[in-house]
C-alpha cells in the first residue's frame, strides 16, 4: 500500500489511540496528507502528524467534540483549510461507553451511546460531503463492528444497535453519493486486542473464550483493521461501494 494515497487528503476522527491511531498511521505511510481528530488526548495524533511532515506530507491535528454539530463542522473546516481540500473521510470515533442490560438502560445512557456512535458520524459526514464531491472520486470509510452483525456480548445492546445502524447507513449513503463520485464502505472488526476498547470492556476470560472460536486461532490487531481501511480508502477508480469488510478471523462465518 506504500504511496497508494500519495497526494490524497484525509480526515480521521478518533485518531488518538487504538484502531483510529493505526488507521492514521497507515494513511500516513501510504502517502496521504492527514488531519487527525482527537477529543481528549493529542499525544499520538501530534506524533503521527510529525511523522507525516518528515515524509514531506501535510498534516494537522484538530480537537473537537463531534457530538456537537458546530464542533464537527469546525473539524471538517480545519481539515479542508489545512490540507487544501478533502478526498478521504474515515469515520472512526465511537465507544461502547459501558455494558448495560436492557433493564439498566436509561434515556441518558441511550442518548449518549447513540450520540457518540451515530450522531457524530452524521454531523462529520454531512459537513464533509460538499468538499468530497468536488473531486472526481472520493472515499468514505465507516468503522462499524462485528457487534453490529451478531449483537455483541452481554451488555452491548445499545452499542450493537448503533453499529448495526452504521452498516445500514453505509449502504444507504453509498446509493445517495455514488452518482456524485463518492464511494462509501465500512469495516466491521471483531475482537481487536490491545485497544483501550477491549482493555476496558472485555475481560481476559471473555477474550480467551472468543479466541477459541476464531478459525484463525488469534485475536486481531489494530493494524489488521488499518490495512483494510487504507485499501478501501485508496480504491479511487475501483468498483467497491456500499460494502462492509468483515475483519474477524472467520468467526462470523464459523
Amino acid at each position: 500500500m506504500t504511496h497508494k494515497l500519495k497526494g490524497k487528503r484525509a480526515l480521521v476522527t478518533g485518531a488518538s489511540q487504538g484502531i483510529g491511531a493505526a488507521i492514521a498511521e497507515g494513511l500516513v505511510e501510504a502517502g496521504a496528507d492527514v488531519c487527525l481528530h482527537y477529543f481528549q488526548s493529542d499525544a499520538t495524533p501530534r506524533r503521527l502528524a510529525e511523522r507525516a511532515k518528515s515524509l514531506g506530507q501535510r498534516a494537522s491535528v484538530v480537537q473537537a467534540d463531534l457530538r456537537q454539530e458546530a464542533g464537527a463542522a469546525d473539524a471538517v473546516r480545519t481539515a479542508t483549510e489545512q490540507l487544501g481540500g478533502l478526498d478521504v473521510l474515515i469515520n472512526n470515533a465511537g465507544s461502547l461507553v459501558g455494558r448495560r442490560q436492557l433493564s439498566e438502560v436509561d434515556v441518558a445512557y441511550w442518548n449518549e451511546v447513540i450520540a457518540i456512535n451515530l450522531t457524530t458520524m452524521m454531523f462529520v459526514t454531512r459537513a464533509a460531503v460538499p468538499e468530497l464531491v468536488k473531486n472526481a472520486s472520493s472515499s468514505i470509510v465507516n468503522v462499524a463492528s462485528l457487534a453490529g452483525r451478531k449483537g455483541g456480548h452481554g451488555g452491548s445492546l445499545v452499542y450493537s444497535s448503533t453499529k448495526g445502524a452504521v452498516l445500514t447507513w453505509t449502504r444507504a449513503l453509498s446509493g445517495e453519493l455514488g452518482p456524485q463520485g463518492v464511494r462509501v464502505n465500512a469495516v466491521a472488526p471483531g475482537l481487536i486486542l490491545g485497544t483501550r476498547f477491549h482493555d476496558t470492556h472485555t475481560t481476559k476470560e471473555s477474550a480467551d473464550e472468543t479466541v477459541r472460536g476464531i478459525p484463525l486461532g488469534r485475536g486481531g490487531s489494530a493494524q489488521d483493521v488499518a490495512r483494510a481501511v487504507v485499501y478501501l480508502a485508496s480504491e479511487y477508480d475501483g468498483f467497491i461501494t456500499g460494502a462492509t469488510l468483515d475483519i474477524n478471523g472467520g468467526i462470523y462465518c464459523a
